[in-house]
C-alpha cells in the first residue's frame, strides 16, 4: 500500500507540463553523469505515452515513458522517482499506469533495460531477466527484462475475437492491415494495425490507412453495440469527415468510446428495434502515443436483419 494514497499518475499535456517533465528526467537520469540538457529527449517523444506524478506543491517527483516498438511490443524508458520519495510505491504506480495504457494500445509484451540497482524492483513487478545489456556512460550496467501482458476480461477475448474474425473475413483491407482490437470494455474501444504495411514514402502512416483505421474503429463500436442488444444488422458508413492533425511516425491507434458518441445509444437502439433502421454518429481519434494525430467524425447507418432478437433491457 502506498504511503501517499493521494498521489496520482497524470499525463503531461501542456508545454509547461512537458518542460517540468523533461527537466526532472534530466535532473535524475542525466545531470549526475554530466550530460547536457537535451540529452534526456529522443526522437520518439511524439509517438510515446508519458506519465508523471506531482507532489502537493505541484513538483514532479516521478516520471516514466512507454513507446511501441511494433504492433504488439512496447518499451518502457526514462523511469525515475525523486530520492525523497524512494520506497513509497510511486515507481509501481507509474509502471501500472504505463502497463494499463500499453494493453489499451494493443501491446502484449513490454521490454526494458533496467539499471542494476533497479533489477529487483522490476522482478517484483513480474518482469523476467533476459540478459546483461549495455553499459551506460562506461559505468551504469543495464539488464534486458521483459513481461507478457494480457487483458483480464474473458468477455473481451470472446467479443474481440469474433470482431477480428468478422473484419478479416468480410473486409479484405482489414486483414491486409492486420487490424486488431487492443481493448474493449463497453466504455472504450482501442484498435491497432501493423505499421510496416501502412507506411508512406515519408516513413509515416499513410493517410488512407489512417482513414481506414478510423472508419473500422467506428464500425467496430457499432458492431459491439449490436452484439450487446442481440441485434443482427448490416452496418454501413453513411458519411464522414476527417482532420489530419499530425504525422504518425510510429504505430497509430484508433480510439472511440461513450464520451465520443454524438448519438444517444439508447435512442439509437430503440429506433433500430422499432423501425428496423437507425443511424449513430461518433468520433474516432487516431492516436500517436498520447498525441491526437487525426480526428474522424462519422455517421453509421444500420439496417436490422433480425430485429425480433433484440433485447434492450440488457
Amino acid at each position: 500500500m502506498l504511503d501517499f494514497p493521494a498521489f496520482q499518475v497524470i499525463q503531461p499535456t501542456t508545454k509547461t507540463d512537458f518542460s517540468r517533465y523533461y527537466a526532472f528526467r534530466w535532473k535524475m537520469l542525466r545531470e549526475p553523469w554530466q550530460q547536457a540538457q537535451g540529452s534526456e529527449i529522443d526522437e520518439l517523444e511524439s509517438q510515446s505515452i508519458h506519465r508523471m506524478i506531482l507532489n502537493d506543491a505541484g513538483g514532479v517527483i516521478g516520471v516514466g515513458r512507454l513507446h511501441k516498438t511494433s504492433q504488439y511490443q512496447g518499451q518502457i524508458r526514462y523511469m525515475a522517482v525523486s530520492n525523497d520519495y524512494q520506497g513509497k510505491g510511486l515507481g509501481r504506480l507509474i509502471i501500472d499506469a504505463l502497463e494499463c495504457a500499453a494493453v489499451r494500445h494493443g501491446v502484449k509484451e513490454i521490454t526494458l533495460n533496467a539499471r542494476e540497482v533497479a533489477v529487483d524492483f522490476y522482478l517484483r513487478l513480474g518482469y523476467e531477466h533476459i540478459e546483461k545489456s549495455h553499459l551506460l556512460y562506461g559505468e551504469i550496467q543495464h539488464y534486458l527484462m521483459h513481461k507478457e501482458l494480457s487483458e483480464d476480461s474473458d468477455s473481451y477475448v470472446v467479443e474481440s475475437g469474433d470482431l477480428t474474425k468478422t473484419w478479416h473475413e468480410t473486409i479484405p483491407m482489414s486483414k491486409a492491415m492486420n487490424l486488431q482490437v487492443g481493448h474493449f470494455d463497453g466504455d472504450e474501444l482501442f484498435t491497432s494495425c501493423e505499421l510496416s504495411f501502412n507506411k508512406n514514402l515519408h516513413n509515416t502512416m499513410f493517410a488512407g490507412s489512417i482513414y481506414t483505421l478510423a472508419t473500422l474503429t467506428g464500425w467496430a463500436w457499432v458492431y459491439m453495440l449490436l452484439n450487446k442488444y442481440n441485434i443482427n444488422g448490416d452496418i454501413v458508413l453513411a458519411n464522414a469527415d476527417i482532420k489530419y492533425l499530425a504525422p504518425i511516425e510510429g504505430c497509430g491507434v484508433g480510439y472511440t468510446g461513450k464520451e465520443l458518441l454524438g448519438t444517444d445509444e439508447t435512442a439509437f437502439t430503440k429506433k433500430l428495434i422499432s423501425k428496423g433502421r437507425s443511424t449513430l454518429s461518433l468520433t474516432v481519434n487516431v492516436m500517436s502515443g498520447d498525441m491526437k494525430a487525426a480526428t474522424f467524425v462519422g455517421k453509421f447507418a444500420v439496417i436490422a436483419t433480425i430485429p425480433s432478437k433484440a433485447d434492450i433491457s440488457v
